[in-house]
């Protein structure tokens, strides 16, 4: 599968999310603006890879500011920080990336300052890679031979720039030779599980059926799921989980039919500074997107839509958090502590139960 995030001589190269499935898109990047944009407009999505491609796209608007001294320079920076950091709400990953890259601005060469920011994208692309690569075989170890898993919008290299979350754990079980299925929702408004899950399960040479959001239920009262494995954009101190709507739904559904729920994610996720979920700031976007499928109108002109981005799924619906660090369950507040200090802790610390 072709790399869906790169740095590359001073521009920023992304695979166009918005493409797929039917055409592999590549797009350069040489103003930070546009960056920004493609985030904004999905173009990039997935809470590891809005960080990672903030990150290059705050060290490309670096390169591009001439200024005298460090005072002027942090000015201009500022103002492209600002730009990233007002493209999406929810993924707390965009967050402490800007603040990383804040954080790089040492020293008073300006030169040497645009090295260390393109130093530290790439350092925290490296960290997301290794870290969904750590979690990914920690909970292959929750997959048994024959499972059937049911997943929910994308979780994949193309959300994470590495290894992936939920689906990085269906790669890791199938390469210790364990046959299983998923079955993937098409994960309305947008269809992320439709056009972006089946085609890297496709990728991948791993069985995988869609189903259209509504039929989850059905297939879970028939005995037809072994476990869900979802990822998330933030995690609250508590465990409470933010990720794509419809995935409380689907957390409730399995508690009822006692199917375990698991949340995959990297440590770079968990925002300790929420006490709990109803902190989470949930987008809220274009209700055409609602009306309208791939701009063709499926609704009466005029008509009042909604279009929530995301939902909360409290901690008591979910069965563990699979992190790089370990695979947390409750007590979910004495955990997360351990793993999401300090925030920014090199990947790897733990394998196997938090405890």
């Amino acid at each position: 599968m072709p790399e869906a995030i790169e740095w590359l001589d001073n521009k920023v190269r992304i695979l166009d999310q918005n493409k797929l499935p039917h055409e592999q898109c590549f797009i350069d990047f040489f103003d930070y603006r546009d960056v920004a944009m493609a985030i904004k407009d999905m173009q990039v999505r997935g809470a590891p890879a809005i960080g990672v491609v903030a990150a290059y796209g705050i060290a490309l608007g670096a390169q591009e500011i001439k200024a005298a001294n460090k005072e002027d320079f942090l000015a201009y920076l500022s103002q492209v920080t600002q730009t990233f950091a007002a493209t999406r709400p929810t993924a707390v990953n965009l967050f402490l990336a800007i603040e990383r890259m804040k954080k790089a601005t040492t020293g008073n060469n300006i030169s040497e300052m645009k090295k260390a920011l393109v130093n530290e994208a790439r350092q925290i692309h490296q960290e997301e890679v290794e870290a969904t690569r750590h979690l990914s075989y920690l909970g292959a170890e929750l997959i048994r031979d024959g499972f059937t898993i049911l997943t929910h919008c994308n979780a994949g290299p193309l959300a994470t720039a590495g290894y992936g979350t939920a689906l990085g754990i269906i790669k890791a079980a199938k390469e210790q030779g364990k046959k299983i299925s998923v079955i993937a929702t098409e994960t309305r408004p947008l269809l992320q599980g439709a056009r972006l899950t089946t085609w890297e399960l496709k990728q991948e040479g791993i069985p995988v059926t869609l189903i259209t959001d509504s039929m989850a239920g059905y297939f879970m009262y028939r005995g037809k799921i072994s476990c869900v494995i979802v990822g998330a954009d933030r995690i609250a101190a508590n465990g409470d989980v933010a990720n794509k709507i419809g995935t409380y739904t689907l957390a409730v559904l399995a508690k009822e039919n006692g199917i375990p729920f698991y949340v995959a994610a990297p440590t770079s996720t968990i925002d300790s500074s929420l006490a709990s979920g109803d902190k989470i700031p949930i987008e809220e976007r274009d209700p055409r997107e609602v009306t309208h499928l791939m701009e063709i109108p499926i609704a009466p002109e005029g008509v009042k839509a909604a279009n929530p981005a995301f939902d909360i799924t409290p901690h008591q619906y979910i069965s563990a958090i699979i992190t790089e660090k370990g695979i947390i369950r409750e007590p979910y507040e004495q955990q997360i502590t351990k793993v999401a200090s300090p925030r920014w802790q090199a990947p790897g610390a733990w394998r196997g139960n938090i405890n």
